[in-house]
């Protein structure tokens, strides 16, 4: 399997993931009511914890890394827009 195929398959199965994981957050926020924005962050405390468990501290803190590169070339965008 080639570097291009393997990094597209990653990504499609990252992207199933996502989705999962925004339903499941939808549905907690709904059901947290006022709640709401506590909640969405308490989950990405309780993702970061599952993680380092399924994983390591390193892998973590690198795929933080790279989200917060991709938030931050988000509002670039933006504000080119």
């Amino acid at each position: 399997m080639s570097k291009d195929t393997t990094n597209q398959t990653a990504e499609a199965l990252f992207e199933k993931a996502l989705s999962i994981a925004e339903k499941h957050l939808d549905e907690a926020i709904k059901e947290g009511g006022p709640l709401g924005p506590y909640i969405a962050v308490a989950m990405i405390e309780a993702a970061v914890n599952s993680a380092v468990d399924e994983t390591s501290h390193e892998d973590v803190i690198d795929m933080l890394r790279d989200l917060a590169a991709q938030i931050e070339a988000d509002a670039d965008e933006a504000e080119e827009d």
